[in-house]
């Protein structure tokens, strides 16, 4: 379909990959953690391992810091096999969730305890740690204990850390995840901005996916150990290849149908709740099952039936439109979600902005409304 991207795209990239794995597979006992993955990573990227607890995204980060042995396969960085490497003898960091700082050592110390471990010079390391912390700007807070900083500041401490090593490789277990809301939304920007700086070759583990969007230059969507999809965020988001990942990636409608018409330009597709105009070809064929689906904020709501040059073409009119009732509503300051029932019973959810601080036509619980999109929003899919 013309929807569909390869599980394993590669880095656009005219060099050779700076991190190759190749066909790893973990089993413990007889539980497939790992299944045959295959991955390449360019130099200077941050990358993003994204999925639900359990997919395996974690077993796979820890193989690449040396935690874990594949049961099979290759893992190549600059060109090196790191399979049979020790965790301390791989040009590799890893920066936990929990951070992991000693409590009784300062800022200073915490940064340097990796430096004095690999016996570098007293001026060396002195030099390297000031230069860590005027990269995450903590220079004032050197005489510091970890517990006499907040969590934003600790993260950065733990990422200086991770960094004065210079590894050609760093690798991020749920960065930002023990960080509120609030402060994660702003930090990760800031980490993204200090990993650029160094230009370091970035992995992430994460279950966040707002995390991954704003922090990856791409993304790899891992379920059941296996990575069903790998691409830019928008692409992820735009185009999904399966149901899976359409429906991880934020929120989305999905209408199983039948494909009734399949033009080279268009294509119609029968479900209980409408009939679907699509503006795009797929390859598909007459009477194939599929799944339609449309993001909420793609759709439009108003109690009124839409004029014509409201719709994408008139060869869309009477396709791609619903009638229901506002069975309930989610006010979240800049968006409102609306969730309207259909007469059989099927919910979908349209996402306004709510642009104008009082909006002219107010929807509200059991208003009557209709919901509609264009073709060139749907998404198709086989699988």
């Amino acid at each position: 379909m013309s929807t569909l991207n390869n599980a394993t795209t590669p880095a656009k990239s005219g060099g050779k990959p700076f991190l190759q794995i190749n066909r790893i597979v973990k089993k413990f006992d007889d539980v497939l953690a790992v299944d045959e993955v295959s991955l390449d990573i360019q130099q200077g990227e941050i990358f993003a391992l994204l999925g639900s607890s359990g997919c395996g995204k974690s077993t796979l980060l820890r193989m690449l810091a040396g935690f874990e042995t594949p049961t099979s396969g290759q893992i190549l960085l600059a060109g090196q096999d790191i399979v049979g490497l020790a965790p301390y003898e791989r040009p590799i960091n890893m920066m936990f969730q929990s951070y992991a700082l000693f409590p009784h050592l300062t800022v200073w110390d915490n940064i340097a305890f990796g430096l004095h471990r690999d016996g570098m010079p007293k001026d060396q390391v002195a030099e390297r740690v000031g230069q860590m912390l005027d990269l995450v700007q903590l220079k004032q807070y050197a005489k510091r204990k970890p517990h006499q900083l907040s969590g934003g500041q600790q993260q950065r401490v733990a990422l200086a850390r991770s960094l004065a090593k210079r590894p050609k490789l760093l690798l991020l277990d749920e960065p930002l995840g023990a960080l509120d809301a609030k402060l994660r939304q702003r930090t990760q920007l800031e980490l993204v901005d200090i990993i650029e700086q160094v230009g370091v070759t970035c992995v992430m583990v994460t279950h966040d996916q707002e995390e991954a969007m704003t922090m990856a230059t791409r993304i790899g969507v891992m379920s059941e150990g296996k990575i069903l999809q790998i691409g830019a965020p928008a692409d992820i988001y735009e185009t999904p290849n399966c149901l899976f990942v359409a429906d991880f990636i934020g929120s989305v409608n999905i209408f199983k149908g039948t494909v009734e018409i399949d033009a080279p330009d268009h294509v119609t597709i029968a479900s209980p709740e409408c009939k679907h105009y699509v503006s795009h070809g797929i390859t598909g064929t007459e009477g194939m099952a599929v799944s339609v689906a449309v993001r909420p904020e793609k759709m439009s709501i108003q109690k009124s039936l839409p004029a014509d040059r409201e719709r994408d073409s008139l060869a869309e009119v009477g396709y791609n439109i619903v009638q229901g009732v506002i069975d309930d509503l989610a006010y979240l300051g800049s968006l409102t979600t609306y969730h309207v029932k259909l007469d059989n019973h099927t919910v979908i959810k349209v996402t306004l902005t709510n642009a104008a601080r009082h909006g002219e036509a107010q929807l509200t619980w059991g208003d009557q409304v209709y919901v509609w999109w264009c073709g060139s929003d749907v998404v198709v899919l086989t699988q």
